[in-house]
């Protein structure tokens, strides 16, 4: 693990209000990637700094163990052409706990690393969390995901 500086950003994507509480949020997430794929939502994110796809956490009521909300979507260098049914947000940056996982994404990967981040002694900010699904991601059964945990510094 290590802090980082993360820059603004823009992001445009799918969105969909979820919570940890009884694993709904495995659910949610899941079904939301299911319509991003199925709908081929990345091709038709307009203003696409990358193809990285990212999947950022946000508008948390309190902390993990509270309603958020999850952006599936790609940085965009502009905010002035949003799809219908999809949301673009603003985020300013900031200081951010780095940490990578490896694995079987279909095994419960990124899950399983949550759990692991939610256990760690680190002063969250609460206002934007993101993994980003880049290149190294490409084959789900040897993904490499890096996350990022906002924190306070």
């Amino acid at each position: 693990m290590q802090t980082v500086k993360i820059e603004p950003f823009k992001i445009i994507g799918l969105s969909i209000r979820t919570t940890n509480e009884n694993g709904q949020a495995t659910k949610d997430i899941a079904d939301l990637w299911g319509k991003f794929m199925a709908e081929n939502t990345l091709a038709m994110i307009p203003n696409k700094i990358t193809q990285d796809i990212y999947s950022l956490y946000t508008d948390y009521e309190d902390d993990h163990t509270k309603p958020y909300t999850t952006i599936l979507g790609c940085k965009v260098s502009s905010l002035d052409k949003i799809p219908e049914g999809m949301v673009g947000r603003s985020f300013d940056g900031g200081s951010y706990v780095k940490t990578s996982t490896k694995g079987d994404l279909m095994q419960g990967l990124i899950v399983k690393h949550w759990s692991k981040i939610f256990e760690m002694d680190l002063n969250r900010t609460y206002l934007a969390d993101f993994e980003i699904y880049g290149q190294k991601a490409q084959n789900p059964s040897t993904a490499e995901v890096d996350i990022y945990i906002g924190v306070n510094q």
